[in-house]
């Protein structure tokens, strides 16, 4: 069964475009007009990935992005025409795990889906990890604080896991980028920053002075098991 990707977008020539191309690409696209639009199939219809504008008539994407990650971990990757840092950062801020700017490029598009539906998948030999008082269910994609679940989305979790199993080695900003997205961002680390800053208000005792998700200035990240 093909995934099914959800595309949200009010330019009809940039939707029937991609329906097409992505068609092409082994996808089954649904595409809507509006955000409303988006909210009420998503409601009745179960997909893989939102494929979200940002720039939407009523109801905008950042809204939709928001209320789709209050619902759960759905994969979202916004569209965004504005390649300043402030919008970027505010369709992450709201949720997206990805971002991709127009105008769009097909296959590297697909790319982008590909990358994060393979963050369903597992296949790691230690499927139970600790760090500090965390426990991570590896193929359940859960986190659990003394018995309480803590809610990460799938890309969160996919950079928790990635630090953890290092064992407290550092890992790199490149590293990370290729092993939770799946490419090169070429110097653009908005996106791995927004994660970091997410994956700290949920995990940490104190986001503002974390000790589990350590920074190593000038190299990357890692986590200290034993905070």
């Amino acid at each position: 069964m093909n995934d099914r990707v959800l595309l949200v977008e009010d330019d009809e020539r940039i939707r029937q475009v991609l329906v097409l191309a992505l068609g092409d690409e082994g996808f089954d696209i649904v595409d809507v007009v509006s955000g409303e639009d988006a909210l009420r199939e998503l409601e009745s219809t179960s997909f893989d990935v939102v494929l979200l504008d940002l720039t939407l008539p009523g109801v905008d994407g950042l809204e939709v992005c928001r209320a789709l990650r209050s619902r759960g971990d759905l994969p979202i990757i916004i569209v965004t025409a504005r390649t300043d840092t402030t919008d970027v950062i505010a369709g992450l801020e709201a949720g997206a795990d990805d971002y991709v700017t127009k105008p769009l490029v097909a296959s590297e598009l697909a790319a982008r889906i590909r990358a994060l539906l393979r963050r369903r998948g597992g296949g790691r030999l230690d499927n139970l990890l600790h760090a500090g008082d965390l426990e991570i269910r590896v193929d359940e994609g859960v986190v659990h604080r003394d018995g309480v679940q803590v809610h990460l989305t799938r890309t969160e979790f996919q950079v928790l896991v990635e630090l953890v199993s290092a064992a407290g080695r550092i890992v790199t900003r490149e590293q990370l980028l290729q092993r939770v997205w799946g490419y090169d961002y070429f110097g653009d680390t908005r996106l791995l920053d927004v994660h970091i800053r997410r994956l700290r208000r949920k995990v940490e005792q104190n986001p503002d002075e974390p000790k589990l998700v350590l920074t190593v200035r000038g190299s990357g990240y890692k986590v200290d098991p034993t905070p």
